[in-house]
Parts: structure tokens; sequence; C-alpha cells
């Protein structure tokens, strides 16, 4: 480690230490999800299973709530449940990381983690340079940076990055995060032996490839994998116009399912399909455990999407990364489920109902007090309606007659509701995830999801009414609270 390298990260330890107090006092500060100890978070990073402990890495500007030369931040974990703050993994010191040490992944080789990230260089016109860097863990705490692997290949701007590494074979791939030189959104990939020399193979799938019209001016944080016989690109791409219910953030996170021809380095894929639902989804990364699990975090924000105004600002910490996801591949669908080890966290049940039949006037639950909890409904096939109050900040709403699920919030920007909709055949299953300022909502075994940030007016999850026209034929709630 270098000495710049022990400089800022001394540097970022004390931020951590002198802020404790203040971003601790938040009554916004989340319970049970990962957040940065100050500062600003954003994409989760090197996400693996390694020596059979659960490794999540995070972007993280410690010094300010807003974005800037990013380091990596690591939490782990034996259980998916409860995490500890490890010490700093990667720090911008290096001349080919100098503006940000950006995303990436790891893999296990040879016994070591091995991390791929972007080194972010900016001269002092802003003109940017790109690199894609390696760094090796024996310890899986502390890493010595081999500096890059992969410059930029022709054909793109220096929008080169979010490198994910995986192997097939006896050969090692990746998936770069590009920008082509027309200024179009583009999936790289490039291929090893060794991890060290890289073949750049060319881009695989983006805006006017592969049937696609125009299709954003920058795809981010890029992810291949496969799942039950099928290939799976997650990407995030910038530039969408919205259509209707889909694509109404500011930049959007999904996934193509097709087949990769590794031989012609071709991929025939379909639609595009949108991950998330909700306000605040982006940059999600996937690893596969021990259990042979397709697993997935998200990044619980959107860039550029009103992050200056989150109520967390002022308590000197902003963004949290999601729950981790099973991802599952059924009937052509591709289904996030919360993942089972979740389940530890319950404490005392507050609810359990039987046949609950719904009416207008709605049901009072008592969970008045409890600012982190979860909750289960299955319904009967008669229910026409359904409306949940969570607080009085947030709204799930089913209309059977418009198949149409919404969830709708007050802006924590305007104060005024806003909402975010897809459409739903049948609502047989709802399971939330509520902590002190956030939700997670999964419909129907993971077919839909939305998750969202939210900020109760008392810092309280407040009154939680149900309402509708049916039967709800089973109703669970749990407290929560993480060990």
């Amino acid at each position: 480690m270098t000495e710049r390298e022990q400089e800022l990260i001394r540097l970022a330890e004390e931020e951590v230490e002198k802020n404790i107090e203040v971003v601790e006092s938040d009554p916004y500060r989340l319970r049970y999800h990962l957040i940065p100890p100050v500062g600003l978070l954003n994409d989760p990073n090197g996400f693996i299973q390694w020596n059979g402990t659960y490794h999540l890495f995070y972007q993280w500007m410690p010094f300010k709530t807003g974005h800037g030369a990013k380091f990596w931040g690591h939490y782990s974990s034996e259980d998916l449940v409860t995490w500890k703050h490890e010490p700093i993994a990667l720090a911008p010191s290096e001349w080919f990381e100098k503006n940000g040490c950006y995303s990436g992944s790891a893999v296990e080789h040879h016994g070591k983690m091995v991390l791929f990230y972007t080194g972010n260089v900016k001269d002092a016109d802003g003109n940017r340079e790109t690199y894609q860097c390696m760094a090796v863990s024996e310890d899986g705490v502390t890493f010595d940076k081999k500096g890059p692997v992969v410059e930029l290949p022709e054909g793109y701007t220096a929008h080169f990055r979010d490198p994910k590494v995986w192997k097939k074979g006896a050969d090692w791939y990746m998936v770069v995060g590009a920008q082509s030189e027309s200024l179009t959104g583009k999936v790289a990939l490039l291929k090893s032996s060794d991890l060290k020399e890289w073949q750049h193979l060319g881009a695989i799938a983006g805006s006017g490839m592969n049937g696609l019209g125009d299709f954003g001016y920058m795809w981010e944080c890029p992810d291949l994998f496969e799942l039950d016989g099928v290939d799976v690109l997650v990407a995030s791409p910038q530039g969408m116009e919205a259509e209707g219910m889909k694509y109404q953030n500011v930049y959007q996170s999904g996934y193509f399912v097709g087949e990769l021809d590794y031989a012609s380095a071709t991929f025939d894929h379909g639609d595009f399909v949108e991950l998330d639902r909700g306000f605040e989804f982006y940059a999600p990364q996937t690893t596969l455990d021990g259990k042979g699990r397709r697993l997935m975090v998200g990044w619980m924000g959107v860039p550029e999407q009103d992050e200056d105004k989150h109520p967390t600002i002022a308590h000197k910490w902003v963004h949290a990364l999601t729950l981790p996801r099973e991802l599952k591949w059924v009937d052509g669908k591709l289904l996030q489920v919360p993942v089972e080890e979740l389940a530890l966290m319950r404490k005392d049940q507050l609810v359990k109902k039987i046949d609950l039949q719904l009416s207008g006037d709605g049901i009072e639950l008592e969970i008045r007090e409890s600012k982190a909890f979860e909750m289960s409904l299955s319904f009967k096939d008669d229910v026409a309606s359904f409306e949940m109050d969570l607080s009085d900040t947030i709204q799930l709403i089913f209309d059977a007659s418009e198949r149409v699920f919404s969830l709708r919030r007050k802006s924590f920007v305007t104060g005024e509701w806003e909402s975010r909709s897809c459409s739903l055949q049948e609502l047989s299953e709802l399971r939330a995830y509520v902590d002190t300022s956030s939700v997670e909502v999964f419909l129907n075994s993971g077919e839909e999801v939305f998750t969202a940030r939210i900020f109760p007016d008392g810092h309280a999850a407040g009154m939680v009414t149900v309402s509708g026209d049916g039967t709800v034929g089973e109703m669970e709630v749990w407290k929560i609270e993480p060990e």
C-alpha cells in the first residue's frame, strides 16, 4: 500500500469518526439495510461469496454527500443478514484511478480474491481517461493493486467502465458498460486466459443492435450470467425516454434474456424488461453463491434524480443498498425473491389474520410503533381492489378492473403525491419490507418489484390501513430487529 493510499484511507476514517454522532442521530437512518457510515453510497461492487463468507463492496464518497473520487467501502456477512463493516478496500490513490475507483466485480482465482474495477482519470479540462484495473487479496480484506489490465479499445469513448468478470470453461470473460464513438450505449465483451491479458471481442448488445432502435447513449453496470438454461444480460441504460408506465426514472435498470454464442461473440436476445418498477433502483450486481443461487443487490438510488434533496443529507449521509434477492427463471419469467435468510431478522409477530374480509372502510393494523417490519399477504381469487396505506407517505394500490398495480408516495422534493405503476393480471401475493425510510415490495412471488425511499412525517411508520373489495387469505406482519 502506497503512502498516498494510506493517507486517503486515514482521512476517510477520520471523516467517519468525526461525523458518527450526527449520522447516527438521524431518525431516518435505516435499521436493516446496508448504508454508508458517512457521505454518499452508490453502486454495489464486487459481490462474491469467498471462502464461505459473503463480501459486498460499494461505491463510496466519504467526504461529502455528492459524487466525486470514489472509494470502495466493504461489508462482509456469514448469512446475508448480519453484516460487518470491513476496512476500506480501495482508495483513489494511483495515477490510473486518481479521480475514482469506479465500479467493478470480484472473482476467486487460485484461492485469492481478485477485484476488477474502473480507474477514472480526468485532466484539468475535464477530459476523461479510463482503465480497467485489477487488485488481489489473500485475506479478503487488504488488496494489492496490480494496475490497469485493459486500456480503451478502439471504437469507444472514454465512457467505458464497470467490468463484470466470470469464468466459462478454461477462459475468463468480461463485460464492460460502454459508449460507442457514435455516442450510443453498448456492452463490450472481452476474453482472457489469465486475467491479465485481455482481448476485445466486440460489442454484444446496445443501442441499434439486435433489433433495438435508439436505446440510450450509455449502458452502465452490465452483468451477464446463465440462469436455468438461459443467458441473462443485466444493464443500466442511460438516455431512455419514458413510454407509458415504463422508464419513468431518470435512468433505468433491466435485463435481456437470450443466448450468448461464445465462439462468435454474439448475443441473441429478446426485449428489455425493467427489473424494478419503483422510484429508487439502479446498477444491480449479481453473484452465484455456494448454494447455487443467483443473488442480486441493487443501489437504492438513481443518478441525478434529486440526490441533493434527500432529507438524510442534513445528517451527512445519503443512499442505501437493497436487500439481497434470489433470481429465478420460471415459466419464461425472471422472478426476484427475497433471500430466505431474511426470515432470521423476524422478532415479534405483530399481526396474524386468516380470511380477512376487506371493505371500503379500511382495517387498521396494530403496528404503529414499529419503524421496521416485514408484511406478507396472500389473496383469494375474488380480490377486485386493494389499497394499503403505509403511514402518511406511501400507498400500495391494485385496481383489478384496470389490471394495474401502483406504488404512490409523497414526494420528498415537492410534497405532492407521485406514482410508479405496472400492468398486473392478478394480485395473488404481496410481501413488503418496510424500513425507517425505505420500502421494497414483491408481488406474486417476485413477478414485479417496487423499491422506494420514503420519509414519513414524524419519522415513524405511523398508521397502516388496509382496504378494498375481496378476501385476504392470510396476513402476517413481523417486527424486524437485526442483530
